[in-house]
This record gives structure tokens, sequence and C-alpha cells, in this order.
């Protein structure tokens, strides 16, 4: 039976900002945390800052080969490609996650090349920050973040329980379960709708001088405009159809109050708002407000 527990080793293969988190709540847990990455400097940073306790860049098989749990922070491309590739080093009763932003294109195409005796649980820490690199990576990205886990009928209930509790000892707020497709069509408006609908803000309109007269609310609409183009544009077309399909029903509901506004319809404007309104309401209170932040 796998159990999560300190006598498991973890492996972290891709030490940016996300891996470097992971790293660093696990370290201060007391498990003993390994890295994989291609940069020699961001190991560097890791050992000398005590986020890990060891780490190479080189795919060394020996290395591999001694971790039990191995947490993949890739590009889902690379991701893929590694385990096309280096699966065979990965230890006999292994258990692997990663952190990709899209599911349902990773988690079947994976499973159906792994090895049978090492298992694939997916998740989503749904925690991330307008910078990158493990420079800025701190395990305080994990409070008030939600985390999701992607079963699908391959999983082990071992393993999604391990994959559960990993999400509650890095100290994520709310642990739960949907499928790669539930994930996927959720993530489409949650997380990649939203950044397309930044991007387009930020750069619809000539943004220098607009930068000495903005509010909060412009500032807040495009907080996430800051944005890695290589990464966001690969979950983009792997979540294609989804983000369309999101992005379709974005149009719809914007063209209506569009043409509220211009017909000077109040009654449908004041109904749209309200509606707005008690819906934020319900994330207000899925996320309260610690006393302790300033």
């Amino acid at each position: 039976m796998w159990k999560l527990d300190k006598n498991k080793k973890v492996l972290i293969i891709g030490l940016g900002l996300l891996g470097g988190s992971y790293a660093e709540a696990l370290t201060d847990l007391g498990y003993h945390v390994g890295a994989l990455t291609r940069s020699q400097s961001s190991i560097d940073y890791a050992l000398e800052k005590g986020l890990i306790a060891e780490g190479t860049t080189k795919v060394d098989p020996e290395f591999i080969g001694k971790y039990d749990l191995l947490v993949f922070c890739l590009y889902p491309k690379v991701f893929l490609e590694w385990i096309r590739e280096n699966q065979q080093y990965i230890k006999s009763g292994a258990l692997i996650t990663d952190v990709t932003g899209v599911k349902r294109s990773v988690v079947y195409p994976i499973q159906s090349i792994l090895r049978e005796d090492v298992e694939f649980i997916a998740a989503h820490p749904m925690a991330g920050r307008e910078v990158y690199g493990v420079q800025n990576a701190t395990k305080t990205i994990f409070k008030n973040a939600n985390y999701i886990v992607t079963p699908t009928l391959k999983n082990t209930q071992e393993g999604i329980e391990a994959c559960e509790e990993l999400g509650r000892i890095l100290g994520f707020r709310s642990v739960k379960t949907l499928s790669p497709e539930q994930h996927d069509e959720m993530i489409g408006f949650l997380s990649q709708l939203t950044h397309c609908i930044a991007v387009s803000l930020m750069v619809c309109k000539e943004s220098e001088s607009l930068v000495d007269y903005t509010g909060d609310s412009f500032r807040d609409l495009t907080r996430i405009a800051k944005i890695n183009e290589s990464m966001w544009t690969e979950l983009f077309y792997m979540n294609k159809d989804e983000l369309l399909l999101q992005m379709e029903l974005f149009e719809e509901k914007f063209n209506i109050l569009k043409e509220a506004i211009r017909r000077e319809d109040t009654p449908l404007i004041h109904e749209i708002m309200k509606l707005s309104t008690e819906k934020r309401k319900l994330f207000d209170r899925e996320k309260p407000k610690d006393p302790c932040d300033k």
C-alpha cells in the first residue's frame, strides 16, 4: 500500500517557481527532497537556501531511481517527452504527479505509455505569481489556494489518497477531485479565459501614458496580463476546444451588456449587475479575509 510518509524521498523535476515552492514546503516538513533541472544556477540557489538536500542537471539513472515520489513541474510537452525518454529510470512502485494546467492532453497519453509498476496521479495546484524561477519560490504561495486532483480509472485508491494528502500537507486551503474533462472545462473558464481577457484588455489601447491615470480597477483586471507567452500559448492550444467555447460564452454575455447600454435598457443592465454582485459574493465567502494580511 502506497502511503505518503517522511520515509518517502521526493524528487522535484523542474525547479522553477512551483517546483521550488514544493521543495521548500516539503523540506520544511522534514522530507528528503532532491531536484533535477536544467539550470545549475537553480540547483546552486536551492542548495544554498536549504530548499533541497541534493540536486543535479543530468538525467542520472542512479539519482532518479532512489526517489519514491516524483513531482513533474515541466511544460506539458516537455513532461510527455521526459516520460517517453526516461521512464525506465524511475523506481518500481514509485508514484508520480505533476502541476500542469491542462489534463486531458497530458494524463491520458502519459498513462497510456507509462510502465505498469509506476502510477501517475495528476494534480493542478491553482497557485501562481507574475514572477518566475526558483529565486521567487515560497511555500506561502499555497496559502488560501486550491489544489485539484484529476484521477482516471487507471489510478488506485492509494495513489489518489496520497496525492490528496500531498495537497493538504503543502498547505492548500482546499483539495478537490475532478475528472480530467471536468478540470479542463473549469480551467478553460476560470483561468485561461481570464488570461485571454486580461491580455486583450492590456493591448487594445496604447498603455504607456495610461499608467499616470489608471486606478485599481484596471490594475486588478490586468494583473495576470504579465504573462509567460511560451507556456500559456502551449496551454491554450492543448485545451483549445474548451477555451474557444468559454470565449464564445463570454462574447455572448458581453454583447448582451453592450446592446443593453446601446439601447439604454436600464432594467436589463440593473439585472445583469445585480446578478454579478450576487455571484461575486460567493467568492468572497469562499476565500475569507485573513486578519493577518495587510
